[in-house]
């Protein structure tokens, strides 16, 4: 009896679909136009969350090129969004010196590793093998940055503190420049011109690959020192990079050195420090929380597209029940019942809800990850909210198509059947 039912159930349930995917196919402009408000909706939703799942995936990617239990130490906050006022703010703060950063690295007893950096500019690498375009980045290190970044040397070694102390014109390739500019053999012992100016390569790095800035190894590391000497150092902010021994003591170091970095920029008792500590979490964080006020807002305009579209398919289901009055009287008068009525004209809205959900699905995932596209990243597909999306369809049409389904259902057999 059981399974007598339940096939019954099944048979009902599809003859409904197939007679609403006829219905919806015999009014193709009418569906197109009714279903336009939840692609939008839809598309909306979907579009702005794969854009955010990219975006922050390499976020996340960017940011693990700090080391594990790795902080930074900066004049200018990772991410900020506090608009001309707050720039005035970081741009009256004193520069962080080399001498500063010397002052850490002696006094901070808790870190494993300290490093100090700058980045420098964009400038053309020179070989008697290759010429790159001037799109390579410069950065001045110190020795304990290598830890720090999670640099791992694949060839060669890294910066020594001989080379900071005596302002060595010696260089570490990061993988993409050395295949570039020595594509037939090692990079390390060569010389090379970075703008003119030689230096000897000592080492190569591991390969990272592709950012949200392009590709990460293409760039070279030469002692913060001799960068100094040739580039100047009046104007230029460095960034302190530690390292703690383990994740135990990474709070403790984090205030025992910004307590070193106050006493050395002589920061008054109680006052705010005047420079900013970031790590891989908080730089996330500070994303997650500046998206959500966009997701939040995304998701408001989205409710009040499908609210939109929801009324527009209850008033077009109530033309439809109007329309096919006769067809309704003669389903009842072969024994069809209010139930059958109800189910056809619900699963009818449904369908409806559902194209239009796929169709802005596939839009949506297609815009959001033009923007991996634009960035070189690699795409997502967020299959959560893919799923969320279609639910909320399936929701639109069950709610905006009971009161159509109902006053189908309820509608006097006789009078249906004299309806002209």
């Amino acid at each position: 009896m059981k399974q007598s039912r339940k096939t019954q159930w099944l048979a009902e349930a599809k003859e409904s679909l197939l007679m609403a995917l006829g219905a919806v196919a015999a009014h193709k402009l009418r569906s197109a136009l009714t279903l336009l408000g939840v692609l939008i909706g839809v598309f909306s939703i979907i579009v702005v969350m794969t854009s955010m799942r990219v975006l922050k995936s390499n976020v996340e990617n960017e940011m693990s090129q700090l080391g594990v239990n790795t902080f930074a130490l900066q004049k200018w906050p990772a991410v900020h969004f506090s608009g001309p006022e707050g720039d005035e703010k970081y741009w009256r703060r004193k520069n962080i010196s080399l001498a500063q950063g010397r002052i850490v690295q002696e006094k901070a007893t808790l870190a494993q590793a300290v490093g100090i950096e700058e980045d420098f500019w964009g400038g053309q690498v020179e070989t008697r093998f290759q010429k790159t375009p001037p799109n390579v980045k410069l950065l001045g290190e110190t020795p304990g940055s290598f830890p720090a970044k999670n640099w791992t040397v694949m060839e060669g070694r890294a910066l020594n503190e001989g080379d900071v102390d005596n302002a060595r014109d010696v260089c570490v390739l990061g993988d993409l420049l050395a295949r570039t500019v020595f594509p037939l053999g090692s990079a390390v012992g060569e010389k090379l011109k970075i703008n003119g100016l030689n230096y000897t390569v000592v080492g190569v790095l591991a390969p990272k690959g592709a950012t949200l800035n392009g590709q990460q190894d293409n760039f070279a590391i030469i002692p913060i020192t001799t960068a100094l000497n040739r580039y100047g150092n009046w104007w230029r902010s460095m960034t302190i990079l530690v390292q703690a021994r383990d994740r135990a003591s990474y709070d403790d170091c984090l205030e025992q050195v910004r307590g070193i970095l106050r006493v050395a920029r002589k920061v008054p008792p109680g006052a705010e420090d005047d420079f900013e500590v970031f790590s891989n979490d908080s730089v996330i964080a500070q994303f997650n929380t500046f998206t959500l006020a966009v997701r939040m807002g995304v998701a408001v305009v989205s409710c009040i597209a499908l609210l939109a579209a929801g009324i527009g398919i209850m008033n077009i289901m109530l033309v439809s029940v109007t329309e096919r009055t006769r067809e309704i009287g003669i389903r009842r008068a072969i024994g069809a019942k209010k139930r059958n009525i109800m189910t056809q004209f619900i699963v009818e809205a449904v369908v409806l809800c559902e194209v239009g959900g796929v169709i802005g699905v596939a839009l949506g995932i297609l815009g959001g990850n033009a923007v991996a596209v634009y960035f070189k990243v690699p795409p997502t597909i967020p299959f959560d909210w893919i799923a969320i999306g279609l639910g909320i369809c399936s929701m639109v049409g069950v709610i905006f198509g009971t009161y159509p389904a109902f006053k189908a259902a309820n509608l006097d057999p006789i009078e249906s059947l004299r309806y002209e």
